[in-house]
């Protein structure tokens, strides 16, 4: 059985899936961003070790998950952000701590460091979150994900440290799950379509305009050693720069903490939660 229940809410039309565990104050779990990238991939080794203290809420991103497979091309941003604030409107979540991995975590402090804060944050924890994503080797291995089993073994081998993490086969089988229903692959792979007459920046490799000094909340950085989608010490030139902060840097580990060194970041992240609700 798993230690969570697993619903849908519908969110101003839109089927919207969740994972819910626990009872306490609330910690909303924000999934990453890769080909097969859902709640239960992230953070099934972290909703457990919170639950038996916390009130822990993972949604589905909107096109990601078991939630609906929608896409707005022209403001996908913004509908994207705009649909998970409703989520929490609806879930009548007024305040929460927050977790983002990878691009949760990115999307997460870039909500925290901008006016007006669109969603509903008592504290930030980011883990492989933040800071410049070159467009490098791995980054576009993760982009050149085709459907294959060989595909999501080589996207794994890039984000992980540890390569066993690439033969694991209940774990390629599980993100193949998620980035095989129907309308996954194109919801991913939306974002990379541009016309040919529309100019713009490419999506990686651009330069990092995060204000992080304008972070209000108090915040946790997370980040492994070997992580191969970020610049080497990025988590500590971030967290110079946010007010409130603390760093900690997971030696053996890649993009995935919360995945490769599951019970370390765990306690990490329990020990900042209890602390910021002992102050409160």
């Amino acid at each position: 059985m798993p230690a969570w229940d697993s619903k849908f809410v519908a969110v101003d039309g839109i089927r919207t899936h969740y994972l819910e565990a626990g009872a306490g104050p609330t910690v909303v779990l924000m999934h990453s961003g890769e080909f097969g990238a859902a709640a239960e991939v992230s953070w099934e080794r972290t909703i457990p070790a919170l639950a038996g203290r916390y009130r822990v809420v993972a949604p589905d991103w909107l096109g990601f998950g078991r939630t609906d497979k929608v896409f707005d091309f022209a403001a996908p941003r913004e509908r994207s952000l705009g649909h998970m604030r409703r989520f929490f409107e609806v879930m009548q979540i007024a305040e929460a701590d927050f977790v983002g991995n990878s691009f949760g975590g990115s999307t997460l402090v870039q909500i925290a460091a901008r006016r007006p804060v669109i969603f509903p944050l008592r504290s930030l924890t980011l883990c492989s979150g933040g800071g410049f994503t070159p467009d490098n080797e791995h980054r576009r291995t993760l982009l050149a994900y085709d459907g294959s089993e060989a595909a999501m073994r080589a996207l794994v081998r890039a984000m992980m440290f540890d390569p066993r993490w690439a033969d694991d086969d209940a774990h390629i089988a599980k993100r193949q799950e998620f980035a095989h229903m129907p309308g996954a692959f194109e919801c991913a792979s939306a974002p990379r379509l541009r016309a040919p007459f529309r100019e713009g920046p490419a999506p990686f490799g651009q330069p990092d305009m995060t204000p992080y000094e304008n972070v209000a909340v108090p915040t946790l950085v997370v980040a492994g050693a070997e992580d191969r989608l970020r610049e080497k010490g990025y988590a500590q030139a971030i967290a110079q720069r946010i007010p409130d902060c603390e760093v900690h840097v997971l030696a053996d580990c890649g993009h995935c903490p919360n995945i490769e060194k599951a019970e370390e970041f765990n306690a990490l992240l329990l020990a900042f939660l209890d602390r910021q609700h002992a102050r409160r």
